[in-house]
């Protein structure tokens, strides 16, 4: 690669980094944050505060991605483990608002995708925060137009989103592209497919005007558009090994962990909870999460969207540390980003202390845990 493009992409990363680096646009639509209390249940009597916190304050996002943090917050488990400290929440649209609001203490632990993860920990060269625990994998799909798009080969040529240049699913586009033996200017999206960055709020538009040909998308957006006449023509899912990938972890500030580990513990033992809840009882959590979605934005999706779109999301307690990696590397063949020191990222103490006395399964953290 020429210096002068080297520098261009470098120069490009910066402001990508800002949006920010690989953010996760499946987390959200925007940057802005709202305080949330409609999913906090009463305290039970007699309850004690942990570590002498009047509060803990959790961040997510009003995405079914989050269905964890959703559902968690909608039948009290968080409360119920917090005892009489209070769990504050706060919703956020966009991966950098999430991580500023780490970073100054608005929040003390937050459910949010691997790329805000991976550019949190970097840009602070490893001081900011820890992931603690997975969440959910899957819910990414290739939906397009059946009647320009009808296989795979057919994408060749035609104008596909994705949400946002470096995120996480436009990443994953370009990789898929790459290992077709197609070639696409990663930085400006043109090539043999046109790859259009578009806000997931904006897709369905777009795709209804034929602006776009189809995209390369989280949930609940591949679904809108199927409800707009789209066709899935590929679940991101198979092509990951055992059909697993991360899409939401949980982190929590390095000094609230150091500070307050059995409030850590805490709510970890709630998130463990309320995937097993999850898991047993699909239809209520489903319709948990709605209801929550609804409490939050005001808003709750149709049953043409949300039964399809949960159907894809498996929610796990193991954060898939392995597929967080190889998501990076992506990155870094793509030439969006520059190979990150990711020793550290994880601290999994906790969570394993939980599983175990719940009688489950240690999860591992890829060699990139904390020493």
């Amino acid at each position: 690669m020429p210096a002068t493009r080297s520098t261009h992409l470098r120069r490009g990363l910066a402001v990508v980094a800002s949006l920010p680096l690989l953010a996760l646009a499946a987390c959200g639509y925007g940057s802005d944050s709202k305080d949330d209390s409609s999913g906090q249940q009463k305290v039970a009597a007699g309850a004690e505060k942990i570590d002498g916190l009047d509060s803990v304050k959790i961040g997510y996002f009003g995405n079914l991605t989050h269905g964890t943090a959703l559902v968690g917050v909608n039948k009290g488990f968080f409360q119920k483990a917090l005892g009489a400290t209070d769990a504050k929440y706060q919703i956020f649209n966009a991966g950098p608002s999430e991580i500023e609001a780490l970073n100054s203490g608005a929040i003390d632990i937050g459910w949010i995708g691997p790329s805000p993860s991976i550019n949190g920990y970097t840009k602070s060269d490893g001081k900011s925060l820890r992931i603690i625990g997975g969440s959910a994998s899957g819910g990414v799909k290739l939906v397009v137009n059946p009647k320009k798009i009808k296989s795979l080969d057919d994408v060749k040529g035609k104008k596909i989103a994705t949400p946002q240049l470096g995120n996480t699913q436009d990443v994953a586009f370009l990789n898929w592209i790459a290992e077709k033996g197609w070639k696409v200017d990663a930085e400006s999206g043109k090539g043999d497919v046109s790859v259009v960055r578009t806000d997931n709020k904006v897709t369905p538009d777009a795709y209804k005007s034929g602006s776009i040909d189809g995209a390369w998308v989280p949930e609940p957006t591949a679904s809108k558009l199927v409800a707009e006449g789209a066709k899935v023509l590929l679940d991101e899912a198979d092509l990951w090994p055992d059909k697993k990938f991360v899409i939401t972890n949980i982190i929590v500030s390095q000094k609230f962990l150091a500070a307050h580990p059995k409030a850590v513990e805490a709510v970890l033992k709630a998130s463990v909870d309320t995937n097993k809840w999850i898991n047993a009882n699909p239809d209520a959590a489903k319709a948990a999460a709605n209801a929550q979605l609804k409490a939050d934005s005001g808003k709750e999706l149709p049953a043409e969207v949300l039964d399809p779109a949960w159907k894809s999301i498996t929610f796990t307690d193991d954060p898939l540390a392995s597929t967080l990696n190889t998501e990076a590397a992506h990155a870094v063949k793509a030439g969006l980003l520059e190979k990150p020191k990711l020793d550290g990222i994880y601290d999994l103490t906790l969570l394993n202390k939980v599983l175990a006395a719940e009688g489950g399964t240690a999860v591992a953290d890829a060699g990139l845990g904390a020493k």
